[in-house]
């Protein structure tokens, strides 16, 4: 037998109801944490409904509407959380549906893990999972495949449901100041040259973020420390972590850098992760936080490019003035998934967004019916630019095309990111004064 699989018995729930549910064949993804000995699946969702055109003409399965659900789900998975696999619900063959599910996981696979800002590390698990069940015999076939091997074939694996999977795991959390400058290309009339130019700017800060040490309640832990050693079997613990960042030499070429504009992000945001109970180590604990910290930091900075990006081709500024722009980026919202106890997944609330919105998507995405009063809201409040700067700013003329002005500190309150100004020197094109700001939903 492969790999065990212990799955929280609201997950078996969840699949019945959608094999009773007429309209299908469904999919979904499977949710929970890896470890060396098995894995652990906390929830299950299911893809949300295309059009009825696309059901009408008989492609119930779209591999870009699959994967751009699990790509939105992992955005809205703190530490230790992550998309282990796909599930099926079809009366179809186990054996015609198995390459379609190898289709849909090494798809799910490689599009999440091309927006990680980290390099995987020895131990970290590559198999994934993927759930056949059979809607009216209600029998299920589980197989994992190795998503770093193309040629990996399909592996049994042991799947049982059990109640408490995570009742008593653990959690870390930490809060962390934020204060990087990322540069911006000289060419912004294409999104690959500005997703590039940023993505290797939040590179070279999570490098920063991945070597920092990491105290727990203000102690620094050897790697290989239980944390739960000397605690009651099945008990609940919280830690609360410390992030410090040793600050490199600076060389005159991460000082001088030539480029189109600039982007300044400053706050404070929360960080958490949850651990697994079976003898979770300190270093594991070390890795899920700091993946974290850069995950949520770089969703947040992603999501508003993503809305920046499509507001720049309805509006043109003039190419001869400079122009600097402030924006709150989102904060993070903790939503608890009721049938896992403590563990929470999370969303991001823009400042024109309202809770109401929090739970419709958390209904589409993660299928959870939340109420607004279920949301966590005090981990961080919403950002408070100060303007005073920003009409003086826009009206100075521009410097020599070959100097690069160093930006000018505004004061912000609030316990979240905010890009503090973005400065934009002449170039193809200008970015606009931002009037809304909403998610791209599926």
């Amino acid at each position: 037998m492969g790999r065990g699989y212990l799955v929280e018995d609201a997950v078996e729930r969840y699949l019945s109801e959608l094999c009773g549910q007429p309209a299908g064949p469904h999919t979904g993804l499977l949710i929970g944490q890896s470890s060396a000995q098995r894995d652990f699946v906390v929830m299950a969702t299911r893809t949300p409904h295309k059009q009825e055109s696309a059901v009408a003409s008989g492609d119930f399965l779209d591999k870009e509407w699959v994967t751009e659900h699990a790509r939105q789900v992992s955005r809205m998975l703190p530490g230790g959380l992550c998309v282990l696999g796909v599930f099926i619900i079809t009366e179809s063959d186990s054996k015609d549906t198995l390459t379609t599910l190898r289709q849909l996981v090494f798809a799910v696979e490689n599009l999440i893990s091309s927006e990680h800002l980290w390099t995987p590390e020895d131990d970290d698990v590559t198999d994934c999972v993927t759930l056949h069940v059979n809607p009216k015999t209600r029998k299920t076939v589980c197989r994992t495949f190795d998503v770093k091997d193309p040629k990996s074939m399909a592996k049994p694996a042991d799947w049982k449901y059990q109640s408490g999977v995570c009742s008593s795991w653990s959690m870390v959390s930490c809060c962390l100041n934020v204060d990087m400058l990322l540069p911006l290309p000289n060419d912004r009339t294409g999104t690959e040259n500005m997703d590039v130019c940023v993505k290797e700017g939040l590179k070279a800060w999570a490098d920063k973020i991945k070597t920092g040490f990491c105290l727990f309640d203000g102690k620094k832990l050897p790697e290989d420390t239980e944390l739960t050693a000397g605690q009651k079997r099945n008990v609940r613990q919280k830690w609360s972590a410390q992030l410090l960042i040793t600050p490199g030499e600076r060389r005159q070429t991460d000082v001088i850098q030539q480029c189109g504009g600039s982007m300044s992000v400053r706050g404070t945001i929360h960080s958490r992760a949850y651990l697994h109970n079976n003898k979770p180590k300190a270093k594991l604990a070390e890795k899920l936080l700091k993946r974290d910290v850069i995950s949520t930091v770089s969703t947040r900075v992603q999501m508003l490019l993503e809305e920046l990006l499509t507001s720049e081709e309805e509006s043109k500024s003039s190419r001869d003035t400079q122009l600097t722009e402030q924006f709150c980026l989102p904060r993070r919202i903790f939503c608890p998934v009721k049938a896992t106890g403590l563990v929470c997944v999370c969303d991001y609330q823009f400042s024109d967004e309202g809770l109401c919105e929090m739970t419709d998507r958390l209904k589409e995405m993660l299928d959870i019916d939340a109420a607004e009063e279920d949301l966590d809201t005090r981990q961080e409040m919403t950002a408070e630019l100060s303007e005073s700067n920003i009409k003086a700013e826009a009206t100075e003329k521009t410097a020599k095309a070959q100097e690069v002005p160093e930006p000018k500190r505004n004061n912000f309150t609030g316990k979240t990111l905010c890009t503090e100004e973005i400065h934009l020197f002449p170039a193809a094109s200008v970015f606009t004064t931002l009037t809304s700001m909403k998610r791209k939903v599926l």
